[in-house]
């Protein structure tokens, strides 16, 4: 059974109610599912996953990291990860500019670790509607997908 883990970064909720969905998403797909807040997890710990995930905000007007996953993305870095997949969302508004910029930032980020990107950023605007559950659910599944093509 292919292990995957969700790191998240949440201030209004949005990150980590879509985190919680993507969960539940892969429970679905028969994924065992490791949830984490990003202050409760290194990024090494990335290394006992088969995909991982990102799910944060983006912070400010300028399109910032968000304080409390800046060491992580940092830490991110130095992990190889070749061999498994990632993938990058989260919430934003787009009244603020930088649209979810932070999701870009960790789908750059994660490139470096020789991880194969398994589904382009997902944005989502606030928190999750019906159709942007639609696109978590395709978002998981493409995940899964790629992690069983380099299986093979």
């Amino acid at each position: 059974m292919p292990r995957a883990t969700i790191v998240y970064a949440s201030w209004t909720g949005n990150s980590e109610e879509i985190a919680e969905y993507l969960a539940e998403s892969f429970q679905k797909l028969n994924v065992d599912v490791r949830l984490s807040e990003c202050q409760q997890i290194d990024a090494k710990d990335l290394l006992d996953a088969d995909i991982c995930v990102v799910s944060t905000y983006t912070f400010g007007s300028r399109g910032d990291l968000p304080d409390e996953i800046v060491g992580f993305y940092f830490d991110l870095e130095k992990v190889d990860l070749t061999g498994r997949v990632f993938g990058a969302t989260g919430s934003g508004e787009e009244f603020y500019g930088y649209f979810c910029k932070s999701v870009d930032d960790f789908d750059k980020q994660f490139e470096k670790t020789g991880a194969v990107r398994g589904a382009e950023p997902l944005k989502i605007e606030l928190n999750p509607s019906e159709e942007d559950e639609k696109r978590l659910d395709e978002f998981a599944k493409s995940l899964l997908d790629t992690w069983e093509g380099l299986k093979k």
